[in-house]
């Protein structure tokens, strides 16, 4: 009934903030399942939980699915990011969350043979290393971009139109300027270049992405706060990325929309018995 395949990559979800799409991404958990999956740095935001604890059941929901899938055998890999850098110091304990790795990098080596190097991507970032001040007035901006997103996605829905990333399309417009100044992309694919991998699989721009830079190929998977995709690994070997936000319930197995429809009317029932 799911989809299955050799390897699904996420990242960027901010557990512990309001931005996150946690139903979204049980949603996405829930019909498509792996080998083995890579949560590439910035699962739980850390930074924001320091500030101020915000965890609704959804967030313990995403957790407890993740657990399940490496309970069943399931491969998980959390490659840490910067919002839960925390982590990292924890690196030299060999610490584990059950059944799942924690890394700062690992290499995925796909079924045609390609070897790619898994990381955040953080560290190659020129905002982080430029100056701690400027981050911090980038990351209030993000802040108050996703707050505007969410309310004029309220509206949106309320009269009826598709979901709309504001923040995505801001960002995208000065995506270019921000890119010829820290050279994020590049700068990795360099570095993959000089260690000898056939590409890199990363997330920290939020920005879904597959393209050759140079001989090496570059592969971002996004977010799940604003783009709500993932990068996959089929079985035949290729890569795509699968944007979940535009998933509706035509590609949604007919079973399983059977199985829907009959658990929304038994809940439905149950609400409906006097107490």
């Amino acid at each position: 009934m799911k989809e299955y395949y050799r390897a699904i990559f996420i990242s960027d979800i901010h557990l512990g903030t309001k931005g996150t799409q946690a139903n979204q991404l049980c949603n996405f958990l829930k019909y498509n399942d792996c080998d083995q999956l890579y949560l590439v740095g910035d699962i739980i935001d850390v930074w924001k939980l320091k500030r101020k604890v915000y965890w609704p059941q959804e967030h313990s929901n995403v957790i407890r699915r993740i657990l399940t899938m490496a309970k069943r055998g399931t491969k998980v890999h959390y490659i840490l990011g910067n919002h839960d850098e925390a982590l990292r110091n924890w690196l030299s304990f060999d610490m584990r969350f059950g059944n799942i790795e924690l890394t700062n990098e690992c290499v995925h080596q796909s079924r045609r043979g390609q070897r790619y190097l898994v990381i955040h991507g953080d560290l190659f970032d020129g905002i982080d290393s430029f100056n701690t001040w400027l981050y911090a007035l980038g990351d209030h901006a993000y802040d108050v971009a996703l707050f505007l997103n969410r309310w004029v996605n309220i509206i949106r829905r309320s009269i009826g139109f598709a979901y709309w990333p504001l923040s995505r399309t801001l960002k995208a417009k000065v995506k270019r300027a921000t890119n010829f100044v820290f050279k994020f992309e590049s700068n990795v694919a360099t570095y993959c270049e000089r260690q000898g991998y056939d590409g890199v699989i990363c997330g920290h721009i939020h920005t879904p992405e597959i393209r050759q830079i140079g001989n090496v190929v570059y592969m971002n998977d996004g977010d799940w706060v604003e783009s709500c995709t993932a990068l996959v690994e089929t079985q035949d070997g290729e890569f795509k990325i699968i944007d979940w936000h535009h998933h509706d319930e035509d590609s949604i197995p007919e079973p399983m929309i059977n199985l829907k429809k009959q658990e929304k009317e038994k809940k439905m029932s149950r609400e409906a018995v006097p107490q």
